[in-house]
């Protein structure tokens, strides 16, 4: 079943009686990139909406697990209980596109044990450019009873990333100039894992955000070795979010695939580890 809506079909789900749960996880990685999530919300998002934060809620404090690992499953649950979410609820889930973050939030979402969540393809760009209203007026949602049960996602660890390098296939999401080792903007190491192949999450979306269609992932995933037939699959980038975008994607072209949650900024903390760059 398709992990996506579109804006269209969201715009009626949201018309009928029970409409689902909708979060906002505006994001930008770096102030470089604009004004950040939270004051993105405050401007302008969904009808509805209740902001949740990537940084404080999705994940936890950077350090030696990189600078996204694993959020509490405490957090993760008091920010869905404050958006209104309870155990059977349908959630989706955007940001401003091209749904990085978004993918993040669904990965997260499910791997603390919330089964329904869908992203907004396209994010709240595509939601504008089909007519979709925005408001900043802050909703009261009443509190949900969601409780989180983490692990109900694959996860690997460096020593498990590594090993699917060698018997499966470890994705690399990020540019290939970052996966080359020819430049490095926000780790102290250049390189990739070794034995790791590039698949930049930029190759998964149509210039306006959007997925690409299930059977054009497919190809895209089966020319580059990864196949949901053929051995383990992981997917890494530099801190564990635009990987998760590369997992939406195949979850799109049916392939199973394991998030490394450190990611590069974890790898790199130990120097035993090593770095292949070409």
């Amino acid at each position: 079943m398709s992990a996506l809506v579109t804006a269209a079909d969201l715009r009626a789900e949201l018309a009928q009686p029970s409409p689902p749960v909708v979060v906002d996880v505006q994001w930008v990685l770096t102030g470089a990139q604009g004004p950040g999530g939270r004051e993105r919300y405050a401007a302008e998002h969904l009808p509805g909406a209740t902001h949740v934060d990537l940084d404080a809620e999705l994940a936890g404090p950077p350090g030696a697990e990189g600078r996204h690992p694993l959020p509490d499953p405490a957090v993760v649950e008091a920010a869905l209980r404050r958006a209104g979410v309870d155990p059977d609820s349908r959630v989706v889930v955007y940001d401003q596109g091209p749904s990085f973050a978004a993918a993040r939030a669904w990965w997260v979402l499910r791997w603390a044990g919330l089964q329904e969540v869908r992203v907004l393809d396209g994010g709240m760009a595509a939601w504008v450019a089909d007519g979709g209203p925005t408001t900043s007026q802050v909703p009261q949602p009443r509190a949900g009873g969601f409780t989180a049960r983490p692990g109900a996602l694959p996860v690997l660890d460096a020593q498990g990333a590594a090993q699917v390098a060698r018997a499966g296939t470890l994705v690399d999401a990020r540019a290939p100039e970052r996966f080359s080792g020819a430049t490095e903007p926000i780790d102290p190491v250049a390189g990739h894992i070794p034995g790791a192949v590039n698949a930049p999450t930029t190759g998964n979306a149509l210039p306006d955000g959007r997925f690409l269609q299930p059977d054009e992932l497919r190809k895209r995933f089966w020319a580059l070795g990864v196949r949901a037939d053929d051995g383990d699959v992981g997917v890494y980038c530099g801190s564990g979010v635009t990987a998760a975008h590369a997992l939406l994607a195949m979850h799109e072209a049916g392939i199973d695939a394991a998030l490394y949650v450190g990611s590069w900024s974890e790898w790199v903390t130990d120097p035993s580890r090593p770095v292949a760059t070409a």
